[in-house]
């Protein structure tokens, strides 16, 4: 990963975090198996937020990166 890519990575990651509260319905509404109570049990960590629609959806960790960060755009 080059350089450039870990801090656009970064910056996605505090952005979910830094406006999880407005975030969190933009994930519910692209991913509609997501309860609050799932995404409720991440408090907002990237990480945490990426692994709990994986198990919920069998997606791709990449795949649902690529969609965060579209939705954060």
């Amino acid at each position: 990963m080059s350089r450039k890519e870990d801090t656009m990575d970064t910056d996605m990651r505090m952005r979910l975090e830094g406006k999880w509260d407005q975030t969190k319905g933009r994930i519910k509404e692209a991913w509609g198996d997501l309860t609050d109570d799932d995404l409720d049990r991440t408090q907002g960590k990237w990480d945490q937020v990426v692994g709990v629609i994986k198990e919920k959806t069998g997606e791709s960790a990449d795949t649902i990166e690529d969609r965060l960060k579209a939705l954060l755009n």
